[in-house]
């Protein structure tokens, strides 16, 4: 047995639905630095199931169990954001490191509480704001910061989120907007992170948090269910470097409209896009112009910020990968990894913000 693999278990594996079984089972199992050494579903026989078809040798179906056993040094947790809180705790109250998708928490204060009990574990914590280690959006960071538009003047930002008027049933729980779950918290949690994290910290805003679509039917039942989960976001405001900001994430029958960022500054354009939301999307797009040239043009993305296998780079677990593989990293050879949960926690301050503003109707200043 290699002692350097890390030992890793899965909450949220069903094999039939869901980000575990999609995105991070296949993503662990193609990363030479893990071992995936148990499942976690919330029944037994989808556990048993799912680990069988994964070929992993355990299966459980109480996460206190599995984050308990001896064999495990990390857990990866995939499940519902309501029930994040209670997983990742359990974890990190059992010394495991920890990667927890986006949102951490359902509130920025569930995602302060698990971010100060992960400092006092001293483990390794990592969320899934896997938009930041993106070989194209790490490129489009590296150009911003080397002065490719020069003098920063705007940045806009639009996101459509694909979507019909009816809700299949494994997924109806999400019109409560209590729940975190949302266009707010979800694609817009992504994207914005992207403005953060590439460009320049938010600074002010003013925002509009709205239900556009205040009924949805379940499919297959014709259940009409009252949505109190927002549909639509709308913030203008100031970047920490002066540029202003705009930003729309929406949810409607989509045509391909998917996702842009652009920045424009005293020198320069930079065009980030995808045909759907970056964090699904199997490649993006980089385009960027300077001083007197004309059009947009592709720019090369260095070989080097790709680090996923080759056989992951066209599909949706690439970007997991990507995150995984700074996270073995850092489980193997210490020092900081990110974006971890103090990142997480800043992000969720940024939706706050948003809600806050909408619900005052004036500007706010961001924390």
């Amino acid at each position: 047995m290699d002692s350097q693999k890390v030992n890793i278990a899965v909450i949220g594996a069903n094999i039939h639905a869901g980000w575990g079984g999609v995105v991070h089972i296949p993503a662990l199992l193609e990363l030479p630095e893990y071992r995936v050494v148990g499942l976690c579903t919330s029944r037994k026989e989808t556990a048993v199931e799912a680990a069988e078809h994964f070929g992993v040798p355990m299966a459980f179906h109480d996460y206190r169990e599995m984050v308990a056993h001896p064999d495990v040094e990390a857990v990866s947790v995939c499940v519902r954001v309501p029930l994040h809180h209670d997983m990742v705790m359990a974890a990190l109250e059992a010394g495991k490191h920890v990667y927890c998708e986006w949102p951490l928490g359902v509130t920025v204060a569930e995602a302060e509480e698990m971010a100060a009990k992960a400092r006092e574990r001293g483990v390794v914590h990592m969320v899934g704001l896997q938009l930041r280690n993106n070989p194209v959006l790490l490129r489009l960071k590296e150009l911003i910061d080397e002065g490719y538009v020069g003098d920063m003047l705007s940045v806009r930002m639009k996101a459509c989120v694909s979507s019909t008027p009816n809700v299949h049933p494994r997924l109806a729980w999400e019109v409560d907007g209590n729940l975190g779950a949302h266009v707010l918290s979800i694609p817009g949690g992504h994207t914005l992170d992207v403005i953060s994290h590439c460009v320049a910290e938010f600074s002010q805003l003013s925002a509009q948090v709205s239900t556009q679509l205040t009924s949805r039917k379940v499919e297959g039942t014709g259940e009409v269910l009252e949505v109190t989960a927002p549909d639509t976001v709308l913030v203008a405001g100031t970047l920490s470097n002066g540029a202003a900001v705009s930003a729309h994430v929406s949810r409607g029958i989509w045509h391909g409209t998917g996702w842009t960022l652009e920045v424009y500054g005293t020198e320069g354009t930079l065009v980030a896009s995808a045909n759907t939301l970056p964090q699904l999307a199997a490649s993006i797009r980089l385009e960027g112009a300077r001083d007197s040239e004309e059009a947009l043009a592709p720019l090369e993305i260095p070989k080097g910020l790709t680090w996923a296998p080759e056989g992951l780079t066209k599909v949706e677990p690439f970007n997991t990968a990507q995150m995984f593989r700074r996270f073995a990293a850092a489980i193997r050879n210490g020092g900081p990894v990110h974006p971890n949960f103090d990142d997480a926690v800043a992000n969720h301050e940024l939706l706050a913000s948003i809600e806050r503003s909408s619900a005052l109707g004036r500007k706010v200043s961001v924390n």
